[in-house]
């Protein structure tokens, strides 16, 4: 083999590389951030979405159900974009759901404050 034969060769084994690696990042991805926003929520209903966000749970889940159909429909840029808007509506219900519960958790303390008062002004005057 010639010099510019071994050129060529390479060049050839390159450019085969690159369209291997460009046909598979179409997919990965897509895979990639269908799970991350399975996994968000997930994350969401664990921390109690349905109870406290339960629209934006709703959303969540329908939008991933029908990430996942589009994937399976090989329709990568779709399922993509499903993915993220899902993970969006799954950290807005998570968010809220732990503000809702940070809310709760502040005015038991309130009370138990008030309650410790009392008892102090009860104790004082007698």
């Amino acid at each position: 083999m010639n010099k510019n034969s071994k050129q060529y060769v390479g060049l050839l084994c390159a450019t085969a590389i690159l369209l291997l690696a460009g046909c598979s990042s179409l997919k990965t991805p897509a895979t990639a951030d269908v799970a991350v926003s399975k996994a968000a929520v997930e994350n969401a209903a664990s921390a109690g979405g349905m109870e406290y966000a339960p629209v934006e749970m709703t959303a969540a889940r329908e939008k991933m159900a029908r990430a996942n159909k589009a994937m399976l429909a090989k329709d990568y840029v779709l399922a993509e974009e499903l993915a993220a808007q899902a993970q969006a509506d799954a950290k807005l219900a998570q968010g809220k759901a732990n503000s809702a519960k940070a809310t709760l958790a502040a005015d038991a303390l309130q009370e138990d404050i008030r309650v410790l008062r009392e008892e102090m002004n009860r104790a004082r005057q007698q």
